[in-house]
């Protein structure tokens, strides 16, 4: 099942300066690991120690913040889209 992955252009050094990447998984967990096996170190630049995903970086999948979904075990189906979005504070 592929699912298209949106890059923010900070990891995209990490993609070989891919805006978006294909990859497997039938959750965000599942993407998560297909990512990091495909781009080497991504999943630690999203992930804490622990695997939770970092505070600072938003994931949405088709528009819809996982927040309000499942979390890391948001559902995935094949043609979705996922955006990865690091958060942005000033003032």
């Amino acid at each position: 099942m592929a699912v298209k992955v949106l890059i923010p252009t900070p990891l995209q050094k990490l993609t070989n300066d891919q805006a978006t990447v294909e990859c497997q998984g039938t959750t965000i967990a599942d993407l998560l690991n297909s990512l990091e096996s495909s781009c080497p170190g991504i999943k630690g630049r999203l992930c804490d120690d622990n695997g939770e995903l970092r505070r600072f970086v938003n994931f949405y999948v088709n528009s819809e913040d996982i927040r309000f979904l499942d979390g890391i075990n948001t559902a995935l189906s094949d043609g979705d889209e996922v955006s990865i979005i690091p958060a942005i504070a000033g003032g």
